[in-house]
């Protein structure tokens, strides 16, 4: 690949720095894949080409400025493009505010916001409208993952991946399986009581309740809002030992019995397993059910970035399929192209937890911002009531 000496640099909080330390040597991953030959001739066949400036717009072509989840994206492969600086956020709330407290974009050329949150952000100003046109790798993702309803048109985002959520569980603790969203909470207030981390984010706390009762996570319902904080802050929060968005190797080196779960970070911990030696069949992996979350992050250009030439050059380069397979394997996410899955060796590890099958994929659920300020409230008050 070009530029293999380049610096990623990041920036991150304490608990994001642990995560990603700590979980360095999957960058290697490749090396250690049966099969990785063909991938590596497959990347070879695309090419070196050097990146232009792609017609104007101003600031370097290879050099900009993310802001982004924790160990999103392959940072060789990252190095490689050029020179990006990546700063850490933990939810999309957390990056709004940090923009909005900034009056703008905060010194920061990109971000990667959940869909849902795009409105948001266009409202408050803060996303450059895309052209298109410069992107010429856009018809490289499959059409179910473009024009989106919170982003009709692709005005101000392309897909970066997609995935769902569900939970990773040590077994040796745990002897039961754990197969729908009320076996989750049943097990997380008896045999994982105190040993049980839920993602940071306030829609995954509150959908876990509804799921399990069979309601819809975006209800405006005050009775059923009302419902979901009772138990939620009253019966179900002493039960938690941390709200974690990347609880994957956490729970694989001992420090949770059970934890809800991003499908690639479940799949992180189970490569980190493997890695250590140890046995990948000690832990269970399920997909939420009997409904779960969908969701879909973008890469989103902000606006008056300083360095527009190389957020469209950068957007070009993670469409490529063969940069595209490489980030797959890292990040453990559908990214939207069909090459890239093809281009992976079929032997690549946990496949089944990056590409779902349609009956899984069917009882997934887009979320929506209709009830978000009673949902962010009952969130607030179950962190306070956790002390987590």
């Amino acid at each position: 690949m070009k530029n293999p000496d380049r610096t990623l640099r990041i920036l991150a909080d304490q608990a994001a720095a642990q995560r990603i330390v700590g979980a360095m040597s999957r960058r290697q991953m490749f090396a250690a894949v049966g099969g990785s030959a063909a991938l590596a001739a497959f990347l070879a066949a695309c090419g070196d080409d050097d990146k232009d400036s792609g017609g104007g717009g101003g600031g370097s072509a290879d050099s900009f400025k993310l802001l982004t989840w924790a160990e999103y994206d392959d940072p060789d492969l990252l190095a490689s493009f050029g020179n990006i600086e990546i700063t850490i956020f933990n939810s999309n709330e957390e990056a709004i505010q940090k923009l909005v407290a900034a009056g703008g974009n905060s010194g920061f050329d990109m971000i990667c916001p959940t869909g849902v949150y795009i409105p948001q952000l266009v409202a408050e100003g803060l996303l450059e409208e895309l052209d298109l046109s410069r992107v010429t790798n856009f018809g490289n993702l499959d059409a179910a993952y473009t024009n989106q309803e919170w982003d009709p048109g692709n005005k101000h985002s392309i897909c970066k991946n997609w995935g769902s959520a569900g939970w990773i569980y040590d077994k040796t603790q745990i002897d039961r399986e754990i197969n729908t969203w009320a076996d989750f909470i049943d097990v997380a207030m008896n045999e994982a009581s105190g040993q049980t981390s839920i993602l940071d984010t306030a829609p995954n706390l509150t959908g876990m309740y509804f799921w399990a009762n069979g309601i819809d996570w975006n209800t405006t319902d005050e009775a059923e809002l009302a419902a979901c904080e009772e138990f939620l802050v009253n019966e179900f929060a002493q039960h938690i030992k941390a709200f974690d968005s990347y609880p994957g190797i956490s729970l694989t080196q001992g420090n949770y019995m059970l934890s809800m779960v991003w499908n690639g970070d479940a799949r992180q911990g189970l490569l980190s397993v493997e890695e250590a030696g140890d046995n990948p069949d000690d832990y269970g992996w399920g997909l939420g059910a009997p409904e779960t979350e969908l969701w879909m992050d973008t890469w989103c250009i902000l606006k008056d970035a300083a360095n527009l030439d190389a957020c469209y050059n950068f957007m070009n380069f993670i469409l490529d399929p063969a940069n595209s397979a490489v980030d797959v394997a890292f990040h453990g996410y559908n990214t939207g192209i069909q090459a890239a899955k093809d281009a992976l060796p079929a032997d690549t590890p946990y496949l089944e937890l990056v590409y779902f099958t349609d009956e899984e994929v069917s009882r997934m659920r887009s979320g929506s911002l209709g009830n978000q300020d009673a949902v962010v409230d009952i969130y607030n008050k179950a962190k306070a009531a956790a002390g987590a």
